[in-house]
């Protein structure tokens, strides 16, 4: 799944880590998503749109 969770990440000037702890997962599965490696859980995707203030869909497209 194509995201752009780096680029947000890094534009509100945060490290994997930051952004891992505020939705408390590890540093690793940021990592992971960022590389579209790993398909966050619908639970994980929610946070993370919420700590973004924005939709799961300005987050993650699908392929």
């Amino acid at each position: 799944m194509k995201n752009d969770l780096k680029e947000r990440r890094e534009t509100a000037g945060m490290s994997q880590a930051d952004l891992a702890a505020a939705v408390d997962v590890t540093r690793q599965t940021i990592n992971a998503i960022e590389r579209e490696r790993y398909d966050p859980s619908l639970e994980l995707a929610f946070e993370l749109a919420d700590h973004f203030e924005c939709s799961i869909e300005n987050i993650f497209v699908p392929e």
